[in-house]
């Protein structure tokens, strides 16, 4: 069996596919495979895949059901223990994968798995993370995972890894949102795991090309986390209720911005006032708007 199973969702990403594969295939930690999910995609991805020729990839087709789906299949197919996520649109480091094996032999109490990234604005910009109360240094258990993530999330889905039994006991990713589908995940694994942290930088993330995949469909046209699936949690958990009372009203001034005064409302009424920063409150109460 190999180390780790791979999973790449996999729709409309020519122009990425192949450097994305090859930064797999060229890690330096050799033991694991590949599992492509293409999830109805109508461009050239899969002509881009045939130019690789490794027979630690495998390719499962399926109709356009969205990434949800397309990562449940490719999870449900894996022979590994241990689950590593990439979008195929980033690239990760050649130690990717043997930073983040040698952090799991040194904690293995971990239910998920973060490698640090750094974030490409541009082709000539990059953002280096860093995360509340979490040195540039340390490397283990994560303290406080909520109040880390409040600025940059300490789990992004490309440098995330999970234990397969993880999905086993908790299920896979909510079939039922479009948009935060990652998030909803890591906040239940956190809920309910320890998280470890690496010490060094292995993923570089395409915030532009994932910016603008999101952008193309308006808010009131995705499906969004239920946040009231976690109020039970939030009470005994100041951290994680700071941390969602940010999504909360994210959504809300995405709402208001478009006109949809009753959504804002929605989203603001369990939102702790202290948690909305000055300038937002001022544009969610802004005029031209209602």
């Amino acid at each position: 069996m190999p180390k780790f199973s791979v999973i790449i969702p996999l729709f409309n990403k020519e122009k990425f596919i192949t450097n994305t594969l090859k930064s797999v295939i060229n890690q330096s930690f050799k033991d694991f495979e590949v599992i492509i999910i293409d999830d109805g995609s109508t461009d050239n991805s899969l002509a881009q895949i045939d130019t690789i020729n490794d027979n630690r990839i495998h390719l499962l087709i399926q109709e356009n059901q969205g990434v949800s789906s397309a990562r449940n299949k490719g999870i449900k197919h894996a022979k590994a223990a241990y689950i590593a996520f990439l979008d195929a649109d980033d690239i990760w480091k050649q130690n990717h994968l043997e930073v983040l094996y040698n952090t799991i032999q040194k904690f293995p109490k971990a239910g998920m798995y973060c490698s640090r990234y750094i974030t490409e604005i541009t082709k000539k910009q990059y953002i280096h993370n860093k995360f509340i109360a979490i040195e540039t240094t340390y490397e283990g258990y994560v303290e406080d995972f909520f109040k880390s993530s409040l600025i940059n999330r300490v789990a992004l889905t490309s440098a995330v890894c999970i234990k397969k039994t993880v999905f086993d006991e908790i299920g896979g990713f909510d079939l039922n949102i479009s948009s935060g589908q990652d998030l909803d995940y890591w906040i239940r694994i956190a809920l309910h795991y320890k998280i470890a942290i690496t010490n060094k930088t292995t993923l570089i993330y395409n915030y532009n090309e994932n910016n603008y995949s999101l952008s193309k469909t308006p808010i009131y046209n995705k499906k969004l986390i239920n946040f009231e699936n976690f109020q039970k949690f939030e009470h005994n958990n100041p951290s994680l209720k700071q941390f969602l009372d940010l999504y909360r009203v994210e959504y809300a001034l995405n709402f208001y911005l478009l006109g949809y005064k009753k959504q804002r409302d929605f989203y603001l009424k369990n939102v702790d006032k202290k948690n909305i920063p000055t300038k937002t409150k001022i544009l969610l109460t802004v005029s031209k708007f209602k």
